[in-house]
Formats: structure tokens, C-alpha cells, sequence
């Protein structure tokens, strides 16, 4: 049976073996950052089981932990490796393999679907291959393995040296690999912490919550600043819902919710343009794309996300209260 406890221990071994090439390559600040996330991975299980056993030394270790990551991550500067292939040498691998580079990516959302879909009817020997909590997470997990023996056969090099491409590109991405799931922390501490509450009571004391174009401006632009702050707008959303959308829009000024909640989105989505903490999508590409700017992309997508928020605005006016 495939738990999602399976993809931890996997990224658990790859940040290790990353740390553990560092270490050897004596780049040791690299070396600590990837050691101590691995481990932290790697013992999750155990810190969990402690914890249900009322145990609280275990949990204070992953604390100091996160915290050494915090204390490491502005010592982890940008060095190159040293390049395996030449530019020519890839440009000319590339032009012969032609589409077919793209089969392992498409892998990993086919095979996560097929997971998701008929993975709760898969079974062997009258045993469920995948468990139901997270079975997409699992399927996502093992998409990346088929994809990395695609691309290794594809390609046609040994699959150990996808695994050295993905450390390399973990080394040059740095720190900002973990932003998404810093980011999901943020979201859910924002909700337990009753923020959409707060963000109400300041609407209902300062906001003239009789204008519909009050309201709903102040819902767009919140979505676009928390998300600039998040760096998520999933994890904007159900703040702004709870604060503004449902009591004010929705239930006072009868607004659609389903045109509310997708353009509503959609100027989180602008937001996600603007700002660096949305690093899978802006700071990433920057260091993938050895930018001289780390920033460049941001710059690049300004305009467009004002334009779009703009035009979404007026869009939302229009339609939402129909």
C-alpha cells in the first residue's frame, strides 16, 4: 500500500544526498541547510507519534531546526556548479530529442490524474494499492518517479543523473524551495487565527458596507495585497470570503458567488504577479534563467497585472450583482 509518509522518506533521502554532495564539495552552509531540512522531513513520522504520546522534546528539536534553517538560508549565496556539458553539446541534444522532452512532463499531470481517479479502486490481492487521505499527493509523488525514468530513457543517460540535474537545480533555486510550504503555513495560521474575523469587524467600523462598489473594491484589492503577502492566492481567499465576501457581498448586497469566488481569483492572481513570495512562479525562473535581476520577472509582469486587475474590476461590477 503507497501512504504519502513514502514521499517524505523520498524527499527526505534526496535533500540528504544533496546535503551530503555539498559537504563533500565543501560548500558547508549548502551542506547544513539541505542536512537539517532532510532530517526534518525524514523524522516527521516520529515527531508526530511523539507528540500524540504527550511528548514535547521531539517538537522543540523540529522548532530549533526550522529555526537554524532561518539562520541559514541568508548565508546560502548562489554558486555555480561545475557544468557537465557544454552549451553547444545541450543546445545540439536538445534539437535531436525535439518534442519527445516533453513526454516526462506530461507524465507527471497525466499519471497524477489517473491516481486521483481510479486510484481508490485499485487494489491487489483485495489490498488498496493507494490509502485514501492525500491519495492525489501520492499519485503526484509517484508521477515524479515515472517521470524520472521517462526522462532517463528518453534521453537515454542513467537515471542516477536526473537525480544529480535535480540537485543542482535545488542548489541554484536555494532557500526559496521552501517558500510553498512556508507560504500554506502562513494561510493556515491567517484562518486558525481568526483574521477574516478582524478584517469583518474593520470593514463593518470604517468601511461604508452600504455601497456595493465599496465593498467590492475593497474585496478585490484585498485579495491582490494578501496575496502580495502570502504569496498564494488560495490562501488569500478564504480570508477575504470570510471577512468580506460572504457577510458584505454576498449576504447584504445579494452578489453571485460562483462570479465572485472565480474573479475573485483572478485578482489574487494578479497579486501573484507582483510579488516575490510567490517564488514557484518569480524568483525560480529568475535563478533557473541566471537572471542578472532576481526581480526581473516581477518587473516584466507589472503592467500586465495592473491591466488585468483593472479590466477584471470593471468585469466584476458588472456581473457579479446580476
Amino acid at each position: 500500500m503507497l501512504r504519502i509518509e513514502y514521499a517524505y522518506w523520498l524527499i527526505a533521502a534526496f535533500l540528504l544526498y544533496t546535503g551530503l554532495r555539498n559537504l563533500r564539495e565543501r560548500r558547508g552552509w549548502h551542506a547544513a541547510f539541505w542536512l537539517v531540512l532532510g532530517t526534518l522531513f525524514g523524522a516527521g513520522d516520529y515527531i508526530l507519534a511523539q507528540q500524540a504520546a504527550g511528548h514535547a522534546l521531539p517538537s522543540e528539536f523540529a522548532g530549533a531546526g526550522v529555526i537554524t534553517l532561518a539562520l541559514l538560508a541568508p548565508r546560502l549565496h548562489r554558486t555555480p556548479h561545475v557544468e557537465t556539458d557544454t552549451s553547444e553539446r545541450r543546445l545540439q541534444s536538445a534539437i535531436r530529442l525535439g518534442h519527445r522532452l516533453f513526454v516526462p512532463a506530461l507524465l507527471i499531470p497525466l499519471v497524477t490524474l489517473l491516481v486521483a481517479v481510479l486510484g481508490a479502486h485499485l487494489f491487489i490481492a483485495g489490498h488498496a494499492v493507494f490509502t485514501a487521505p492525500q491519495m492525489t499527493l501520492t499519485g503526484l509523488a509517484l508521477a515524479c518517479i515515472v517521470a524520472l525514468f521517462a526522462a532517463s530513457r528518453v534521453a537515454r543517460t542513467p537515471w542516477h543523473a536526473g537525480v544529480a540535474e535535480g540537485r543542482r537545480l535545488l542548489d541554484a533555486i536555494g532557500w526559496a524551495a521552501l517558500l510553498p510550504l512556508l507560504l500554506a503555513s502562513l494561510g493556515e495560521v491567517f484562518t486558525q487565527s481568526g483574521v477574516g474575523t478582524a478584517i469583518a469587524a474593520l470593514a463593518g467600523t470604517f468601511l461604508p458596507t452600504g455601497s456595493a462598489l465599496a465593498c467590492l473594491l475593497t474585496f478585490a484589492l484585498g485579495m491582490v495585497l494578501f496575496t502580495v503577502i502570502m504569496g498564494n492566492a488560495f490562501a488569500a481567499f478564504p480570508v477575504m470570503m470570510a471577512g468580506i465576501g460572504l457577510p458584505l457581498l454576498i449576504q447584504q448586497h445579494g452578489a453571485h458567488p460562483a462570479i465572485l469566488g472565480s474573479m475573485g481569483m483572478l485578482c489574487g492572481y494578479c497579486g501573484t504577479l507582483l510579488t516575490p513570495m510567490a517564488a514557484d512562479f518569480n524568483l525560480v525562473p529568475a535563478a533557473l534563467l541566471e537572471l542578472r535581476n532576481p526581480y526581473g520577472v516581477i518587473r516584466a509582469q507589472v503592467w500586465s497585472a495592473l491591466m488585468i486587475f483593472a479590466t477584471n474590476v470593471v468585469l466584476m461590477w458588472l456581473f457579479v450583482f446580476r
